[in-house]
């Protein structure tokens, strides 16, 4: 015979759940979220409801399920859905069994107010300033990379691909067909992503696999101590990597002067921009054309790839852990869903650091 649930059914759950070790509680005492409230209540604008109807929802508690949202790779249906069924995400958003949970269509609206205001920016250098505050300013040098993030792919006709490309807004394009048109992202574009085959056992070397891909781009510069992303810019998928390293993607402010970075941003003027500022260049050189890399130089590269690799843990921590992709339409709503990635990412990097200690 089932047991009868009493008064304190709930919070001895919570208890057991807590001895367990829940992740999202260790999450919560990392940042305090109330930080981000003023921000949050001027883009939202009046938190309060019209005089004689119900008070709104509170702007920290749909911030908090914007986080799971993201943590866990889900849609806003999913997360509401997620908030209402578990009662340790419950607790995460300061919710009792009985409190109202915000709706999809609520966090939606939320998050447009968010995009419209430009505060997701706000948010993650607030974000950033919890960070040093906490000791962990930036270190050590910077490691700079890009990723590629997938978008649902479009159908479209070659006269519809031509519109694109010449920047036509998907209300031109489709003018007769509004409902069509709320549906079609011109944002994204396509590239070619090159994985270089690995030399064969008898030395041998197959074709590199060229890989289409569809979507956005995220720009990210991390600290090389601390792993933290301190810098972000979010593009289509089609611009070039190299040429983003002097739009802000460099911290001046790191402890150290060296910046790593792959070779596709290894340019003169990135080289002559970084020498004008202060910084030392390790990014990786390119092969000669025409002619094999010297010994030199692959072992420089393979000292540089040492330290570079850690730029890849953000992006395999974002892609396999957190299901990042794409879900909604214009570069607007990509640079938020991104920038809250790379939000989740530093409170969770930010709370494994306090766990190994004080900083140095």
């Amino acid at each position: 015979m089932a047991k009868q649930a009493g008064f304190w059914s709930v919070d001895d759950r919570l208890a057991e759940i807590s001895a367990g070790g829940d992740p999202l509680e260790a999450l919560n005492a990392t940042v305090d979220f109330e930080r981000f409230r003023p921000i949050l209540e001027r883009a939202a604008g009046n938190s309060r409801g019209p005089k004689g109807g119900r008070p709104s929802l509170d702007v920290v508690l749909k911030f908090r399920m914007l986080v799971l949202q993201s943590l866990h790779g889900l849609s806003l249906e999913a997360t509401e859905r997620m908030v209402r069924d578990r009662l340790s995400w419950m607790r995460f958003c300061g919710l009792g069994i009985a409190d109202t949970v915000p709706d999809a269509n609520t966090l939606w609206d939320f998050r447009e107010a968010l995009i419209k205001a430009d505060a997701l920016d706000a948010l993650f250098q607030e974000l950033d300033r919890v960070i040093n505050q906490a000791g962990f300013i930036p270190r050590a040098g910077q490691i700079i990379d890009a990723s590629l993030i997938a978008a649902p792919r479009q159908r479209n006709s070659d006269g519809e691909k031509s519109a694109i490309k010449a920047g036509k807004t998907a209300r031109v394009i489709w003018a007769g067909k509004p409902a069509k048109a709320a549906q079609k992202d011109t944002d994204p574009r396509w590239t070619v992503k090159y994985s270089k085959a690995k030399t064969r056992a008898d030395g041998s070397k197959p074709v590199d696999l060229a890989i289409l891909t569809f979507g956005y781009k995220s720009h990210i510069s991390i600290d090389r101590q601390n792993g933290i992303i301190r810098r972000q810019i979010i593009t289509d998928a089609a611009q070039h990597d190299g040429a983003r390293l002097r739009e802000g993607l460099v911290q001046t402010a790191n402890t150290g002067r060296k910046v790593w970075a792959d070779t596709a941003y290894r340019s003169a003027e990135n080289e002559a921009w970084l020498a004008a500022n202060g910084m030392a260049s390790e990014i990786h050189r390119k092969k000669p054309r025409g002619g094999p890399m010297s010994k030199r130089t692959s072992k420089a590269n393979g000292r540089k790839s040492f330290v570079r690799s850690k730029v890849e843990h953000v992006f395999g921590h974002q892609k396999d852990r957190m299901g990042l992709i794409i879900r909604t339409i214009g570069l607007a709503r990509a640079k938020a869903a991104i920038t809250m990635a790379n939000m989740v990412y530093n409170i969770g990097r930010l709370r494994w650091l306090l766990s190994r200690g004080a900083p140095a």
